[in-house]
């Protein structure tokens, strides 16, 4: 073939919505692409695929091509995806999918489905490897949706679609959220993009490497009400699946320029939703050597199934984790997300905080009897100042429950030595697959 055809299809590609995306997702002229010729039928495949640097970090991504036959999954696109994900596991890189599909080229039939099947057991193999971001950007649906929903973190436009239900059927982005499978919400394709390129900052390349380093920035101090915002540095709070779970907070950040998991539960007990959430992520971070700080305020949980969920996920990760009793850690709350059973390296808590076996009231009732024979509407009063005086954080210090008690302004250099003093961590584990809880 001459280079004038060459040019010309180099042209034709370049001129698609797909190559465009990617080539924002990159830093400037650093995209390389893979199979850039590669047919499928009559046409071009229905994917741009590639490597490149994200803010100098080398990182694989794809992004399917609704030009060419609507992004159709087909036998050509499966071959050039099922390269880039043999290549990001032999470099350990991350890999980034932009997905917007009408669907799946069905007159290649099983031939079409061998190929996805092989997709999603790459995209498997490569779970807890190296990290993978799904962008969805429009339609994404049938076995498409299942190797989407299969990465870390999962995003989504206002107007894209992501279900197993080819008719897409509960679709919707804000669907999606309040049932866990995506992480973030974003208003278009220029902030989805954006988005991306700042989450792959945060991120390891593989689970060999630590995340990349950042500039150490104070914190946002007086200028916000969050606990976590006024202790990790500034602007570098990303959050995580906020509409689903409420009754816990998941987010990435930085403390001293360290990337860091942060959970911070809200009070009340843990619903199930809230549980699954915190155990996710955890294991996530664990899998990456992710630091996870835990904020505990918990009164303990609604569901059996899911508290031991989520002690599982915290007493098999062996990333460092710090747990600060900043409210009530009562009962299975303390042991799953700040005592032994958490198996957290250090434990802080704040002066006021409250550690107890039961609820404070009825702890109250059993152990101080006589101070509860007051009017009903004043034992709730009773029960808070029995608490302070007998089931305080310095109590449990005294029995070695607790390493330390901070006063919140010397919180943030408290758990900046703690992350120092802990940074080579090596923790041997029993010789199994995984856990099965």
């Amino acid at each position: 073939m001459s280079m004038e055809k060459i040019n010309a299809a180099k042209a034709e590609i370049a001129a698609t919505s797909a190559y465009q995306i990617i080539t924002e997702f990159f830093d400037a002229d650093s995209f390389c692409e893979i199979d850039a010729f590669a047919k499928s039928g009559e046409g071009f495949a229905e994917v741009v695929a590639g490597y490149g640097t994200v803010e100098g970090m080398p990182v694989y991504a794809f992004a399917q091509n609704s030009d060419i036959c609507g992004g159709a999954m087909s036998k050509a696109q499966a071959a050039k995806l099922r390269k880039l994900y043999s290549l990001a596991l032999k470099t350990g890189a991350p890999v980034a999918g932009f997905y917007d599909s009408i669907g799946g080229r069905l007159t290649q039939g099983t031939e079409l489905l061998a190929g996805t099947g092989e997709l999603l057991r790459l995209a498997s193999k490569l779970s807890g490897a190296v990290p993978q971001i799904s962008v969805v950007l429009g339609p994404c649906l049938g076995t498409n949706a299942l190797n989407a929903a299969s990465a870390d973190i999962v995003m989504m436009t206002e107007d894209a679609q992501l279900s197993l239900d080819v008719t897409g059927k509960n679709a919707g982005a804000q669907y999606n959220a309040s049932h866990g499978n995506v992480a973030v919400i974003v208003k278009d394709k220029a902030e989805a993009v954006e988005k991306a390129r700042e989450l792959v900052t945060y991120l390891p390349s593989n689970n060999l490497v630590p995340a990349p380093q950042a500039e150490d920035r104070e914190p946002d101090g007086e200028n916000t009400k969050c606990i976590v915002s006024k202790l990790v540095d500034a602007g570098s709070k990303l959050r995580l699946s906020d509409a689903y779970g409420d009754n816990a907070r998941t987010r990435l950040a930085r403390l001293g320029g360290q990337v860091v998991g942060v959970v911070r539960t809200t009070g009340g007990k843990l619903d199930c939703q809230s549980a699954a959430k915190a155990a996710k992520f955890v294991r996530f971070c664990d899998a990456f050597s992710i630091p996870v700080i835990t904020f505990v305020d918990c009164a303990g949980f609604e569901s059996l199934k899911s508290a031991a969920k989520l002690s599982a996920a915290y007493a098999e990760a062996t990333t460092v984790k710090l747990s600060v009793v900043v409210g009530e850690a009562i009962g299975s709350a303390y042991v799953a997300l700040a005592g032994t059973g958490a198996n957290a390296d250090v434990v802080y808590a704040l002066p006021e905080a409250v550690i107890s076996p039961v609820n404070i009231e009825a702890a109250a009732f059993i152990l101080a009897p006589d101070a509860m024979k007051v009017p009903a509407s004043e034992q709730q009063a009773a029960a808070a100042a029995f608490a302070q005086e007998n089931l305080s954080a310095f109590n449990a210090a005294q029995n070695g429950y607790v390493d330390g008690i901070v006063p919140f302004e010397e919180l943030r250099d408290a758990l900046l030595s703690a992350l120092d003093m802990l940074l080579g961590k090596r923790v041997p584990t029993v010789a199994k697959k995984h856990c099965t809880i």
